[in-house]
């Protein structure tokens, strides 16, 4: 008897499938549902047109669904069938992704949302809660026990939902069993991979040189970026040759629930037994030209402490968090926004720019001070995330210092 998915009372969006192998008798078919009066004869179909793809005789399948979308069937249906029949092939889905959308090395990446892999109640939704990035999580929030079914529905939400403009991410596990995760996955798609327990730039080139043989193999050019993840010590320590160990490399991400426990501390709402270690992942991070962004914030009900730790995050010079809660999106979006004092500095930045390449000038100066690239780098970012924001119109160009 093999089995796939959940069928509990919290499980709503998802089903159990349960396949058992017979000497003779041929498809028998279990079915209790939710939507049974309306979709019932849609799961019969599916599941008769799965047993016919995969060539199976003899098989009994049972099925307790809680509302299952077509794409979580599916993957229930495919990981019990590869179970059973482990040489099997992986189902042909469609072959792109009709939702994907190539992003910039450089995006804004203020909030992450994290979702459970093998979770398709919590990803339904997830592209209207407008993060900047969905994290698809294979590796912590995933039972070892459950990783195929978690792979396989995640390669079935890639295709088939709609994260509007949220960058779509995956966080891997560490190889060798991260390997399966980049080929089922990195073929569908998607813009980002984080590299858990990252500790030394062979990590990260390990990671690249996989997707590049993937991609070889697969005959695709799009590009996939990499976030490494720092969550120990040696990590920390290692924090600028691993940032420099790819142009893949967007970003370095501190991950403090592991860190901390390798530290031998537990972690506190201050963050003092982090903060070394937090800086050096900013100074690695802005000496390399990338990203930096923060860990996680646990208390999901606790929006006013999450508000005071994600301000200090930016005044240490972090780009962003991550979030495990729909709920701390707006809360971590607000705290990185731009103050109007921050913008208003941007603009006088930019104008002096754009008026020094206008008369061919290599030197940008404000008020009789030089400016450096780094400094007008960041006001652009500024100023752009400001109009994003629609905290600035677009033409305030036309208005500025009337």
């Amino acid at each position: 008897m093999y089995s796939a998915g959940n069928a509990d009372p919290s499980s709503q969006g998802d089903c159990l499938v349960t396949l058992t192998l017979k000497e003779s008798g041929g498809l028998t078919l279990d079915i209790r549902s939710k939507v049974q009066a309306l979709y019932g004869k849609m799961i019969y179909q599916l599941c008769y047109d799965m047993v016919e793809y995969y060539g199976i005789t003899d098989v009994h399948l049972s099925i307790d669904d809680q509302g299952a979308l077509p794409f979580t069937l599916r993957a229930r249906l495919e990981a019990v069938i590869r179970q059973a029949f482990p040489d099997s092939k992986a189902y042909c889905v469609s072959e792109h992704s009709e939702y994907y959308q190539p992003t910039p090395k450089d995006r804004f990446r203020r909030s992450r949302l994290y979702l459970p892999g093998n979770n398709p109640k919590l990803m339904i939704n997830a592209g209207l809660y407008q993060a900047d990035s969905i994290i698809l999580d294979l590796e912590d929030s995933v039972a070892s026990s459950r990783k195929d079914e978690a792979r396989i529905l995640v390669r079935n939400a890639l295709h088939e939902l709609d994260f509007k403009q949220a960058e779509r991410m995956i966080r891997i596990n560490p190889f060798p069993l991260g390997i399966k995760d980049l080929e089922c996955l990195i073929p569908e798609k998607i813009n980002c991979v984080l590299i858990p327990k990252c500790e030394s730039r062979e990590d990260v080139i390990n990671v690249d040189l996989k997707i590049m043989e993937i991609a070889s193999e697969s005959g695709f050019a799009h590009p996939v970026y990499l976030m490494p993840i720092l969550e120990s010590a040696k990590g920390i320590l290692a924090a600028q040759e691993i940032a420099i160990a790819s142009e893949n490399v967007v970003a370095l991400a501190v991950g403090l629930e592991d860190l901390t426990a390798d530290l031998g501390t537990p972690r506190s709402d201050e963050g003092l037994e982090t903060f070394v270690a937090r800086s050096m992942l900013v100074l690695a991070a802005r000496a390399t030209g990338i990203q930096a962004i923060d860990s996680v914030f646990s208390d999901v009900s606790d929006t006013d402490a999450l508000m005071k730790t994600a301000l200090a995050s930016k005044k240490m010079g972090f780009d962003g968090m991550g979030c495990i809660h729909p709920r701390q999106i707006p809360v971590i979006h607000e705290a990185f926004a731009p103050t109007t004092l921050e913008i208003e500095k941007a603009q006088s930045i930019v104008i002096a720019y754009e008026e020094a390449q206008q008369k061919g000038l290599g030197v940008v100066s404000l008020n009789s001070k030089m400016i450096d690239p780094p400094v007008v780098k960041r006001a652009i970012k500024t100023v752009q995330l400001a109009e994003t924001l629609n905290r600035v119109p677009k033409n305030w160009r036309e208005n500025y210092g009337k």
